[in-house]
């Protein structure tokens, strides 16, 4: 049996700053501070430099599932993330998006997270926090769970 292993989108696979230039400076100051409830901004992110290629490696040594957050003032976060796994993974992760803002409530061996946020510090397995000294960037991930 494969560990499982859960991986965060924003900061994680999902650049979110990468959609700013493609939004006019009209809605940039209207949502300033709150960016992420702008709709469609998910639709617009581009993936975080070797996120792609890694999971794409992980997957074979691991029983994955992409575990993410999305803004409660955003319904079309909800419909974009889905959109852009379909678009970077295929049917890769079908049926394996979870989007929760408790993420404790998932059991598994592994997340993959930039934050401790939304229950990642109570997660019962190890929390890989990417961008941590330890961690800062995909490649390390990769050498620590490989």
């Amino acid at each position: 049996m494969k560990p499982i292993l859960y991986i965060d989108m924003d900061g994680v696979l999902v650049d979110f700053e990468s959609a700013f230039p493609k939004l006019d400076k009209i809605t940039m100051l209207k949502y300033t501070g709150r960016f992420d409830e702008i709709p469609n901004i998910f639709s617009l992110m581009e993936p975080k430099k070797d996120a792609i290629e890694s999971v794409n490696f992980l997957i074979k040594k691991f029983d994955t599932y992409i575990l993410s957050t999305a803004p409660w003032e955003n319904p079309s976060a909800w419909s974009d993330k889905l959109e852009w796994i379909k678009k970077y993974f295929g049917k890769i992760f079908y049926k394996r998006l979870i989007l929760s803002h408790n993420k404790h409530l998932n059991s598994g061996d592994f997340l993959i997270d930039d934050s401790k946020k939304n229950g990642a510090e109570k997660f019962s397995g190890e929390h890989i926090l990417l961008g941590s000294k330890k961690f800062p960037d995909w490649k390390s991930v990769l050498d620590y769970l490989l």
